[in-house]
């Protein structure tokens, strides 16, 4: 699938109607999405034949993505009830076959262990602004799960710090920025003054230490 009409088809799942601000929920973004996506396979192999897990799927966007590009297994995993009831909606309206997984992430190896081995992650994590740290939980969980590797979103203003935390606390081999985006933030919730707000973001791709035994 060409990069253009991955965007075109991923710009035609359902959004949030009700995002919940403690959670941090924002859609990511069809453009943003599929370059993601599109980079991990075309550059590096990532997706195709591969189990995908989608942390913190929100509405499935990541997890769609990775199932159009031919990953052999997709998991989708998100605390909240209401997001993965949409995004499994967006799943069926694309005949895609995802396993959705309702978990706190940092409970995820208890909780989904039965799932096996992850080739690589993929995320949209919740920035902390609400919550502080909350990303680099995902970030910590995300190193112990993959085997091959790992693709989030991050502030560009924490980029140093990212990068710090998953060298020497997160068990990285390396931690490279595949490129800078800019985040497009609807008004979503009644504290946002702006109809839109652009965020400058860090594709990241993170490679984990060897490790036997990895997965979740």
């Amino acid at each position: 699938m060409k990069l253009k009409q991955l965007e075109s088809v991923l710009g035609d799942l359902e959004q949030f109607s009700n995002p919940k601000v403690e959670l941090e929920q924002y859609p990511t973004g069809p453009h943003i999405a599929s370059r993601m996506l599109y980079t991990a396979e075309n550059s590096f192999g990532d997706v195709s034949n591969k189990v995908v897990a989608d942390f913190g799927c929100g509405c499935g966007t990541l997890g769609a993505a990775a199932t159009l590009l031919g990953a052999d297994q997709v998991i989708a995993i998100d605390i909240d009830s209401d997001s993965l009831e949409l995004a499994s909606e967006n799943a069926a309206d694309l005949e895609l076959d995802i396993d959705f997984v309702q978990c706190d992430i940092r409970n995820l190896e208890w909780r989904v262990c039965s799932v096996g081995h992850v080739d690589t992650v993929v995320m949209n994590p919740p920035f902390g602004t609400r919550k502080k740290g909350v990303d680099m939980d995902f970030l910590s969980m995300a190193l112990k799960v993959a085997s091959q590797a790992v693709y989030s979103l991050h502030k560009t203003s924490t980029r140093e710090h990212v990068k710090k935390a998953a060298l020497r606390d997160f068990n990285a081999s390396s931690a490279e920025v595949l490129c800078e985006l800019r985040y497009d933030v609807p008004q979503l919730y009644k504290f946002h003054k702006k109809k839109e707000v652009d965020i400058a973001v860090d594709l990241w791709r993170f490679v984990p230490k060897r490790n036997l035994g990895r997965g979740i």
